[in-house]
């Protein structure tokens, strides 16, 4: 008499819990995958408050001293952005308190946009 494996069933069912973790909640809700939502770079970036601590106008670079950008996974620190615009490098003097969007394109942080702070 051949013996069934009692680790068959107990395998089985381990890979469905598995599969079932790992799947979008729609697709066993409505049994199909949800729609692709917009990757971040797509979407407007959030404004951030800081404080214009130099201008380097042949780097085309600001540094700015910003609060917490989450978007982003940073602390409150001083660092330096490239600018989307060469434009933006006129946008305030250094000492200048401004609210700025920031983003990560070709994998450098740069500012989208800025205007003076409120």
């Amino acid at each position: 008499m051949k013996r069934v494996s009692t680790y068959r069933p107990v395998l089985v069912l381990a890979l469905i819990l598995a599969a079932a973790a790992g799947a979008p909640a729609s697709v066993w809700a409505q049994g199909h995958a949800a729609p692709a939502q917009a990757s971040p770079a797509s979407a407007t970036a959030p404004m951030t408050e800081g404080e214009i601590k130099k201008i380097d106008k042949d780097a085309g670079k600001l540094t700015i001293k910003h609060g917490e950008m989450k978007h982003l996974g940073m602390m409150p620190m001083t660092m330096v952005f490239r600018v989307k615009d060469p434009a933006m490098l006129d946008a305030a003097p250094v000492g200048a308190q401004v609210s700025f969007s920031a983003e990560r394109i070709e994998g450098a942080l740069t500012v989208t946009a800025i205007a003076p702070a409120r």
